[in-house]
C-alpha cells in the first residue's frame, strides 16, 4: 500500500518536484502545503494534479500552528516532508506527524535558515546536505542521511547553494525510499 505524503514548501519547489518526479517511490503525494500563496511550488503541484493548501503565516503563532496542523491533518499523511519550508514546526505537529526535513548543510554544523552563508563564512572546504527527522528544535532531530558537497574556490552563496540543491534532490528521494518501508500506515 502506497504511503500518503504531504509536502511542506515555501519557494520554487525544486525539492518537491524531485519527489513528484520520482515515480518509483511507493508513495502518494496527497497535498503540497505552503505558507506563501505566491510560492512557485503550488503551480508545480497543480500541474501534477496534487491538492494544494496555503496557510499564510500570521503574527498569532499559536493560531498559525493550529491552522497548519489542521491543513495537514485533513490529508491523513503517513509522512510529512519539509522540502524548503522556511517555518519552524510546533512540537505538537512534529510529535503527531512523522516529519523529515532536508537541510543544506552537514548537520549538526550550520543549523538554521542561513546554512550556506554560514558554511562559507566559516571557511569550510566541505559542506553538504542532511535529511533528518524533525523534532521541536531547529535542525536538531536525528540524522537519517547526509551527502558531502565540496566548497570550490570562488564559490559564493548562490553557486554553492545550487550545487547543494542538485545533491539534495537526489538525497531526499533516496531517503524517502529508505524510510517508507519502516513507516506505519496511520489510520485516523
Amino acid at each position: 500500500m502506497r504511503k500518503r505524503v504531504v509536502i511542506l514548501a515555501s519557494g520554487q519547489g525544486s525539492l518537491a518536484q524531485a519527489i513528484i518526479d520520482a515515480s518509483d517511490l511507493e508513495i502518494q503525494i496527497v497535498a503540497v502545503v505552503s505558507d506563501r500563496a505566491d510560492a512557485q511550488v503550488l503551480e508545480r503541484a497543480k500541474k501534477a494534479s496534487i491538492n494544494t493548501s496555503v496557510v499564510e503565516f500570521t503574527t498569532d503563532r499559536q493560531q498559525w500552528n493550529k491552522q497548519l496542523f489542521e491543513a495537514v491533518d485533513q490529508y491523513s499523511p503517513d509522512l510529512v516532508v519539509s522540502a524548503g519550508f522556511m517555518r519552524i514546526l510546533s512540537p505538537e505537529f512534529v510529535n503527531y506527524f512523522p516529519t523529515i526535513n532536508s537541510h543544506p548543510a552537514l548537520l549538526p554544523d550550520f543549523p538554521g535558515a542561513h546554512a550556506v552563508r554560514d558554511a562559507l563564512a566559516a571557511g569550510v572546504s566541505v559542506t553538504g546536505t542532511t535529511v533528518h527527522w524533525v523534532d521541536a528544535g531547529v535542525d536538531t532531530g536525528p540524522i537519517i542521511t547526509q551527502m558531502e558537497v565540496p566548497v570550490l574556490p570562488g564559490d559564493n552563496e548562490a553557486t554553492l547553494h545550487e550545487r547543494i540543491k542538485k545533491v539534495e534532490r537526489g538525497l531526499i528521494v533516496a531517503t524517502i525510499a529508505l524510510i517508507i518501508p519502516t513507516l506505519e500506515t496511520i489510520t485516523r
